[in-house]
This record gives structure tokens, sequence and C-alpha cells, in this order.
């Protein structure tokens, strides 16, 4: 079989999910979409799949095995003529700013980090924002996604260093009318909701809000509702949704959503209730046995699907 044929196949097999999809989503009113990489590499793949369940929305981070900060142009024009084609927008683009080595105080050295085809230094930090305001403007969104440096032994004593670079670029991102958001990674020097909540109060800037993740929260100790929540509220202008678990080991692993630790019911009860009405990205992280990402991820949008149903 084909890649299309397999994929058209396992899409029918999925035709129950994604009526019972599209009624949540319309019914939720929520801005929900998916990571595309998540899902695959490949963004044809990735669009036909966030399209067949009625969702209008995607992140760019990885498209076709690159980093979306070093696409090519003719690229970036097939990516934004796919998007018209399926109907969905781009809610952010999830770059890796800051997400390398505070130069004042490095991570350790050899520590095993995701940078999705990533490599950049601090001395890239203001050619990448510049770059990442045009691709947002080019995709049609105003926002970027950044994070707070690898995350050293001491978070506190690199604080004021993060707080004060970040501040920065949210000046330049003002001068550009673009919000840069930042999530909070557990690999990073923000990573709980409290972390997330603190500097984006204290830099205080409507350029500079937040991406509210809460199963990051969890990897680091932080049961996110309501505690991260609470700390967050009213500072983010998006949100990751995903899943942790501990396996037989006892150690934190990604799991579909609904199936973890956090409680998205409590969640997505709370975000109805106080009017949440930005953008939203299921990225799935959580991997079956089988390493089938497309699955993986029907899987997990299935269990979020229940949640919202359960709350609307």
């Amino acid at each position: 079989m084909t890649r299309r044929q397999l994929l058209q196949s396992s899409l029918a097999a999925g035709a129950a999910l994604k009526l019972s999809a599209e009624d949540a989503n319309r019914a939720a009113g929520y801005k929900l979409g998916i990571i595309s990489d998540e899902i695959s590499d490949d963004l044809a793949t990735a669009l036909e799949f966030i399209s067949s369940y009625g969702l209008h929305g995607t992140e760019f981070r990885v498209i076709w095995g690159k980093n979306i900060m070093s696409l090519p142009q003719a690229d970036l024009d097939r990516a934004k003529k796919m998007l018209a084609q399926h109907n969905v927008s781009v809610s952010d683009i999830a770059s890796p700013i800051f997400k390398w080595n505070l130069p004042q105080m490095p991570a350790k050295a050899g520590e095993k980090r995701d940078s999705y085809n990533a490599n950049y230094i601090e001395e890239d930090a203001d050619k990448l924002l510049d770059e990442s305001f045009k691709l947002a403007r080019f995709f049609g969104t105003h926002k970027v996604r950044i994070f707070s440096y690898w995350r050293v032994n001491e978070p506190e004593k690199a604080y004021p260093y993060v707080r004060d670079r970040l501040a920065k670029a949210a000046q330049l991102a003002a001068k550009n009318d673009i919000i840069l958001v930042l999530e909070n990674e557990h690999a990073c020097n923000v990573g709980t909701g409290r972390e997330l909540g603190k500097i984006l109060k204290d830099v205080n800037s409507p350029n500079l809000r937040g991406v509210w993740d809460p199963g990051n929260a969890v990897m680091l100790g932080e049961y996110p509702y309501s505690v991260g929540y609470a700390a967050v509220k009213g500072y983010f202008a998006h949100l990751h949704i995903k899943d942790t678990r501990k396996n037989a080991k006892g150690e934190l692993e990604w799991a579909p959503v609904g199936a973890g630790l956090c409680d998205w019911t409590g969640q997505f009860q709370a975000l109805r209730k106080d009017g949440y009405d930005n953008t939203m990205s299921l990225e799935t992280h959580y991997k079956r046995l089988d390493g089938n990402k497309l699955e993986s991820t029907r899987e997990s949008l299935e269990g979020l699907l229940k949640v919202i149903k359960a709350t609307t």
C-alpha cells in the first residue's frame, strides 16, 4: 500500500471518532489544534489527520524533518498553500528560542536534551527573534513560543538573568506587534505553573504571556490543577495538552490524555468557568508500544475529547 492509502485506511478506521470529535469541538467552542509533528513530520499527513477531525488549528515546530526556523522559503510557501487547502490556521510559531544554555549559568554538560532539530546559542537570539516574527506574520499569527534556557541545579539563582533577558525580548516583540508566549518546560528554568506565573507577573508585559503546560508541571512534581493553574490564570495565551503517569518502576512517563495524573477534567471545567477563549494544542508526546505517532495521537485525542464532552 502507498503512504496515502495507509493514511486513508487509518482515517477510515477512526470515522466514528471523527464524528464525535467534530461534535465535541463545536459544542465546546475551544480553539483546538494539534502540533503537526506529533502526528508526522510529513505535513500532508498531519494536516489530513487534523482536518479529518474537523479541527482547524496547528502549531509549527518541525516540518519535513527540519525545524521551522531553518525551513527554506520554498518549503514555507508550500506549507502555507497546504494550510489553505485544509482550512487549517497556525496558532503560534513553536520556536526553539532560549532553549539553550544560559550564558551566565550553563546547565550540566552532556545532558540529553530534546532540541527538535535545532542547535542554537545565545549569540543567535536576536536574529532568531527577528526571523520568528517574520514567520509569524507569514503564517498569519501574532504569537511566537519561547523558553527559559536549560534548567540549572538552582533555577532561582538563574532567575534574574532569565527575567531580564525575556523582558528585553518582550520589548523587541512589542515593536513588532508580536506576543512571545513562554512555555513552562520541565527541562528549562521556568518549568512549573508557579515559576511561570512569577516571571510573567514580574516582567508585566502584554507582549510576554504564557504557554500553560500542566503535563510539564507534573514532571517537576507540581500537580497542576489547581496549584499551577492558580498561578498562571489570566496570564497565558496558549495551552499545551498532554498527560503523564507513573510506570511500574514509579517513574514518570507520558500518557494518553485522561489516563494520567493531570486533572484535565478539573482544568477544562476551570477554563470554561473562567471564559478562556484563546488557542490550545494537543502535544501528544505519548507513544504506543508500536511507536505509531499518528495512532498515538488518535488515542490521546480520543481521551481529550472525552474530557471535553464531560465538561461541556
